[in-house]
């Protein structure tokens, strides 16, 4: 039978809601639908397992010992190994334990792997052993530095259970994120409990959890609130967790306790205050809310994550489903100039599609698959490579832009962690079922078989890099059984038969709905028709992106290794622009010609793993272009000329960057202004830094507010002061930027900046040291 997304939403039988008025939905007391756990779903070759298989790989390639080094430390036990680089070498040491936790117990909950499941079991004695050592349920794993020194983190856990309280926005008196590093052991000892089955993590989990509630429980609101202020991931989910594993109301309170009202309470009122924030430090505390939902049945911990979802989605993300530009939200329906080589990073897709499992079990509508599908293909499977299982932070969508690769034992970054848990998953949200019906929301090659409910089926399909995926009824029970196909919304006229009659399905809800009583043998088989799509970006319709069904479409820029220096391609077209697409032969290939007649092939976007791309491409009508094209050229080479002179550059006020610089300041102000994130110093304060130069002469480009040009700033430059600014002509909206010529020859690799505010107060955004002039070409520049 034909059908289209169209007729579906028109049908009688179908609630039909628009994004927008998702949040306005009665409330649900429960969860509707479940997944099929994970141990009766089998994947089958495809490139989501050619993903899982690789990330297995990583996981038994890592030594937990080696991840276990700053705990046996803090214990007083003897290292076995040395500590790995990246990251783990930092003060946020111990999170990729955690993640590394739930990673093996998600492989061994799904395939029952005994090697990784025996790695899995050693780690959890080896942390028996470091929390029988401490004696009072910590376990230890970060860092701070005291005096000059680097200890334990445990002091700054006991200097908050004392209600000693320091955060400047991103660290907790002074260690880096240690509540989002406990968190992430929190969670993946419950995991190891719940997926592993591992008899070993229960208690573990029971005295960290204990450990930590005794520091935070004797806290007042205001002194909680000021702890929430630090980076502490979804502690309020681990904790509804841990209630829902035990039943202790302990748990319970705790959970309700870490609320994070300056986020969360303008989201319970549907109010979008997301610009300028850090954004996933705020997705796990909505993940939270959800789960303290399905744990209470309390309906106001309901309209936060419905409301956020919404926003995210429909107003903050881009077109491979991810968000944030340098890990920060920014002005919502403005992403045209955010286009960067800093957009996406990757644990905000994993905690996304987190809270989009919790939305959809409490309305099982399709929708929000479409979503899951969207951000799992072009995104998630982009982002690791699949040869080494390697993982990219942040996913470039800046024209000419290449992915960076994480190396196996010197990263360890947060989105190394959430990539190991990412496509540890690929087979869990395939299949989700009802006490009635088995619903299909992924079109991924796998073997169901279900015991329980007397169910195998097979999913045969080579998409997404075509169309179509054929069910196979392997075994089921006697008695009727609903079965429901995703019909995605990018398939216009999707077609279903059983055993090659044409069906006439229920439609419902985004679903095609076949009931009957289903014999061994039976096939159905789905057509998902595939064509290009143009979609405008936010901000500027002008800038449009391409998609072949769920797949993202990229202009092929050349090699990753070889660097980009053309101009970004634009298209020209006097009609829709999808008419600027040609088929190109291969699957999911496409070619087209440029606005300066370059010729360009468009392939999907996730796969062009060592290649340079383009994604979002400004469109014109031919009278346009021959008005704007000197201008277009113009601004292009602008951009290449200023990337050049760059040697390095600090976004003030974002925790990274801040980090990879040395900031210091004793008493400067994170603040958030006109949707950026920002420091401001009063009169008499100031803050430091380190920034790369290059040898020869250089300048200082100071970012400040429009208003603020003709403060007066104290700058000085390895200790040399500098002279008077000058306002560059032009800039960007609300901002002005001012030169400072820095003196000296830049014989020194690294400078220090120390800015102090003079009369008023100063507010300042980036820091840029450029050289003074253009060199010819730089090859360190990987623009």
């Amino acid at each position: 039978m034909l059908l289209s997304r169209r007729s579906l939403l028109a049908s009688a039988s179908v609630v039909a809601l628009a994004p927008a008025a998702w949040a306005e939905l009665p409330v649900m007391r429960s969860r509707r639908v479940e997944p099929v756990p994970a141990r009766y779903v089998r994947l089958k070759p495809s490139p989501f397992a050619d993903a899982f298989e690789a990330n297995r790989r990583y996981l038994l390639a890592l030594d937990p010992e080696r991840l276990l080094h700053n705990f046996y430390q803090s214990a007083g036990l003897p290292a076995p190994k040395p500590v790995y680089g990246g990251w783990e070498a930092m003060g946020i040491a111990g999170h990729s334990l955690g993640h590394w936790l739930t990673a093996c117990a998600l492989v061994v909950g799904n395939t029952g792997d005994r090697e990784v499941a025996a790695r899995l079991d050693h780690a959890l004695a080896e942390m028996a052993r470091i929390q029988a050592a401490h004696g009072d349920g910590y376990c230890g794993g970060t860092t701070v530095e005291r005096d000059g020194r680097t200890v334990d983190g445990k002091v700054v856990f006991e200097e908050v259970r004392r209600g000693d309280i320091r955060t400047g926005g991103f660290d907790l008196n002074g260690g880096w994120v240690p509540l989002y590093t406990w968190h992430k052991v929190h969670a993946g000892l419950i995991d190891a409990h719940v997926l592993a089955r591992n008899a070993r993590a229960m208690p573990i989990m029971l005295g960290l959890a204990g450990y930590l509630a005794g520091v935070l429980e004797p806290l007042d609101d205001a002194q909680m609130q000021r702890v929430l202020h630090a980076e502490h991931g979804g502690l309020n989910e681990t904790y509804a967790e841990t209630y829902a594993l035990t039943g202790d109301p302990r748990w319970l309170r705790m959970a309700e306790k870490i609320r994070h009202k300056a986020v969360l309470d303008p989201l319970a009122a549907r109010q979008d205050r997301l610009a300028g924030l850090h954004a996933n430090t705020q997705i796990p505390k909505v993940i939270g809310l959800a789960r303290l939902h399905e744990v209470t049945g309390n309906p106001a911990h309901m309209v936060a994550p419905r409301f956020f979802h919404e926003r995210v989605t429909q107003h903050h993300s881009y077109i491979i489903g991810g968000n944030s530009e340098r890990e920060h939200f920014g002005q919502p329906d403005q992403l045209a100039g955010r286009i960067t080589e800093a957009t996406c990073e990757a644990c905000n897709s994993y905690n996304m599609m987190k809270l989009t499992r919790h939305l959809y079990s409490w309305q099982p509508d399709a929708r929000w698959f479409d979503f899951y599908e969207q951000v799992q293909l072009n995104h998630i499977m982009a982002h690791q490579r699949p040869d080494t299982g390697q993982f990219v932070y942040f996913m470039p969508l800046a024209v000419g832009a290449r992915r960076v690769f994480s190396s196996p034992e010197d990263s360890f970054w947060c989105c190394v962690g959430s990539g190991m848990e990412s496509h540890a998953k690929h087979a869990d949200s395939i299949w989700w079922s009802d006490a009635r019906t088995l619903y299909v929301n992924l079109f991924i090659p796998s073997e169901l078989d279900w015991p329980e409910r007397g169910l195998a089926v097979t999913l045969d399909t080579a998409m997404p890099l075509e169309g179509r995926a054929t069910l196979t009824v392997k075994r089921a029970p006697r008695a009727a059984q609903a079965l429901a196909i995703r019909l995605p919304g990018w398939a216009k006229a999707p077609v279903l038969t059983v055993n090659d009659v044409a069906a006439r399905p229920v439609l419902r809800d985004g679903y095609a709905v076949l009931e009957r009583r289903w014999r061994a043998g039976d096939v159905v088989k789905v057509t998902l028709p595939m064509a290009v799509a143009s979609h405008p970006t936010p901000g500027d319709a002008s800038m449009v992106a391409f998609t072949y069904g769920p797949l993202v479409l990229a202009a092929d820029m050349g090699p990753a290794d070889a660097q980009f220096e053309g101009v970004g391609p634009a298209l020209v077209t006097a009609s829709a622009a999808t008419g600027a697409l040609a088929p190109a032969g291969g699957a999911g290939q496409f070619r087209a010609v440029g606005a300066l007649d370059e010729a360009l092939t468009f392939k999907p976007f996730f796969s062009q793993y060592d290649r340079r791309a383009a994604v979002y491409f400004p469109t014109f009508t031919p009278a346009g272009w021959a008005g704007a094209r000197a201008g277009y050229v113009q601004a292009q080479e602008e951009a290449r000329t200023l990337a050049r002179r760059t040697s390095d550059i600090i976004h003030l006020g974002e925790m990274q960057p801040e980090r990879d610089h040395q900031f210091r300041s004793e008493h400067s102000e994170v603040v958030n202004w006109s949707g950026r994130s920002a420091r401001r110093l009063r009169p008499g304060e100031s803050m430091r830094m380190v920034l790369a130069r290059r040898p020869g002469a250089a300048v200082l480009r100071v970012l400040v507010a429009r208003g603020d040009a003709d403060r007066k700033m104290g700058i000085s430059v390895d200790g040399q002061p500098l002279g008077a600014g000058q306002q560059v002509k032009g800039g960007e909206g609300h901002f002005a930027a001012i030169d400072y010529p820095v003196s000296g020859n830049g014989a020194k690799p690294q400078a220090e900046v120390v800015v102090t505010a003079l009369q008023d107060d100063a507010v300042l955004y980036e820091m840029r040291m450029m050289t003074a002039s253009s060199p010819a070409r730089d090859p360190a520049v990987q623009s």
